[in-house]
């Protein structure tokens, strides 16, 4: 078998567990599975329609979709035709969707329904004509500026054999150096650009991943059922939940949405689940606000008691849930990748796990700390390039290694830390240099501040913007019209102010005084995907904030000349 490929994976699958469950999902009543063999001939069916697109090996086909079992099968399909998979975050307007078709230079589109291609109407005369679309759901083709074509459906309008052809001929001529895909980067720092990786790097990454695994209880991977609810699009779904998934030879379900994940839990049966710790944080909320919190099995409990595995990347994981999931016995295991990585560096397993740690580096990824603290890594999983921007390329692969513009330790039994984003690090105008992450992370620790950002670069102190958990303010100052999100006077109100100022002071009382934020501001709304202050992968856009927050930020700065008090509360 051809390991450097995920369709070789997934074929040997279909091979080898025909009949057995594979991907499951909800058909409005509830989980529904397909087979292996059920979900080859979805694939097979979908690759000849790609090749009645004319689609070609090497060919880019952009695919603008949210989660669903049709996303798989696309990629799959993408896959079997030698062509190079553009997976577009479905939240992305259609501008920004439009600049990576472009860039790309895609001339098949995938789209899941017509609301995602609407967005891209309004761009289609710097699209071109060529573009062909494909929908997995009806579209009026009469409104339509491209020719659209309906995936699916058992109409009878697709050769499935010459589909069937496409997986067996490319299983053998698909090679790993060969590209499989383009991922555009959520862009906290700048515009996205789009890395490049291979069948290698994707395959060998889901395997590597999983070999840390082996020696422990989750050896039998054929047991596991994965429910995967992080967007496809981004490479952390991709790699740990999909290929994951393909390599092992177990169960996967979709969840039907981000507010479902745990009744999908529980209605899956779901044995594992990869996560951000932001979903991890919101579980917690919800037992400590319906007092349950600290009862024995609660969490497994919340989980729909099958969950055995949960596994955590994309950001830092608080300290608190790490020690609040350890004590109900479900402890959060972290990872550390990035996409230019496939993305797994490092990762924590059942045996490998440490407080304050992304785990150790997988087999055949090296890592070492440079000078100035950045970590730097080298092997199989690192991409190829950016796409068409060979400087940016030369900026980060120097020497043969791969600078990941992140800071990190490794400690003496090989655990790796990540301390801050080097290219987020502010400057003070005094020379200090500040990784806002930690002090972000900290004061988001209190159960009180749901999201904070710090600000203070070329400034002569920090300052932030925070986000209360208004709902837990409201309760602990006994004030219900503090919990009324139309209520705008809260954000000044004297009593939450100076609740803020003391949880500021003590969440960052053991930093120097340099790291001390002096002034902050209290936003009436959280930080959002749809508002983009938001990535994907819930990174904060700190661009978009401080342009949308400009005015607060100024005032908080208004006389930069003043010794400021040691917290002193913003209250507009």
């Amino acid at each position: 078998m051809n390991t450097r490929t995920i369709l070789a994976f997934f074929l040997r699958n279909v091979q080898e567990r025909s009949e057995h469950p594979a991907l499951w999902t909800w058909d409005g009543v509830r989980f529904v599975a397909l087979s292996w063999q059920e979900l080859r001939r979805a694939v097979a069916e979908m690759a000849a329609l790609l090749a009645e697109c004319g689609v070609q090996p090497g060919d880019r086909v952009s695919h603008l979709s949210e989660n669903r079992r049709e996303w798989v099968i696309t990629d799959l399909a993408i896959q079997a035709s030698g062509a190079i998979h553009v997976p577009l975050h479905a939240p992305l307007t259609g501008l920004q969707a439009a600049e990576q078709l472009l860039h790309s230079g895609a001339r098949v589109l995938v789209v899941s329904n017509a609301a995602q291609l609407v967005k891209l109407t309004p761009h289609a005369s710097r699209l071109g004509s060529n573009l062909r679309v494909v929908s997995y759901e009806p579209i009026d083709s009469t409104s339509a500026p491209w020719p659209i074509r309906e995936a699916g459906g058992g109409t009878g309008l697709l050769d499935r054999q010459r589909g069937e052809e496409l997986l067996d001929r490319m299983s053998e001529e698909l090679d790993g150096s060969d590209v499989a895909t383009i991922l555009y980067t959520s862009g906290t720092t700048g515009e996205p650009k789009g890395v490049v990786l291979t069948h290698a790097n994707l395959s060998g990454n889901a395997q590597s991943m999983l070999t840390m695994f082996v020696q422990s209880e989750t050896a039998r991977f054929e047991f596991h059922r994965r429910l995967s609810f992080l967007p496809m699009s981004h490479i952390f779904a991709r790699t740990c939940d999909i290929y994951g998934w393909l390599v092992t030879g177990g169960e996967m379900a979709i969840a039907r949405s981000r507010e479902t994940v745990l009744q999908d839990c529980a209605l899956s049966a779901a044995t594992w689940i990869n996560a951000v710790p932001y979903f991890y944080e919101k579980v917690w909320r919800g037992l400590r606000d319906a007092g349950v919190a600290d009862q024995p099995g609660v969490l497994r409990a919340a989980f729909g008691g099958t969950m055995s595995i949960c596994c955590s990347g994309g950001a830092a994981l608080p300290l608190h849930l790490f020690d609040y999931y350890l004590a109900q016995g479900l402890p959060i295991l972290e990872g550390y990748g990035l996409s230019e990585t496939s993305p797994v560096i490092s990762i924590s397993t059942p045996e490998v796990y440490r407080r304050c740690c992304a785990g150790k580096p997988i087999p055949t990824v090296e890592v070492r700390i440079a000078e100035d603290g950045e970590i730097l890594t080298r092997g199989p999983h690192v991409m190829r390039e950016y796409y068409r921007n060979p400087a940016a390329t030369a900026e980060v692969l120097r020497d043969g290694w791969f600078h990941t513009g992140d800071l990190g330790a490794i400690d003496a039994d090989g655990y790796l830390s990540i301390t801050g984003r080097k290219k987020e690090l502010i400057v003070t105008s005094g020379g200090k240099n500040i990784a806002p992450v930690l002090l972000e992370s900290l004061l988001t620790q209190d159960p009180r501040i749901l999201q904070a950002m710090i600000v203070g670069d070329s400034r002569n102190y920090l300052t932030a913007l925070l986000v209360p958990n208004w709902e837990q303010v409201a309760r602990e100052l006994a004030s219900a019209e503090l919990a009324d999100p139309e209520n705008v006077e809260r954000q000044s109100d004297g009593r939450v102010v100076e609740l803020m100022r003391e949880i500021v002071a003590q969440q960052l009382r053991n930093l120097a005084p340099y790291e001390q934020v002096r002034r902050f501001t209290l936003l009436q709304r959280p930080f959002s995907i749809d508002a983009d202050e938001l990535t994907p992968k819930l990174s904060l856009r700190r661009k978009n904030i401080t342009a949308r927050y400009g005015k607060e930020i100024a005032a908080m700065y208004a006389d930069d000349r003043a010794i400021p008090r040691p917290c002193d509360g913003n209250m507009r």
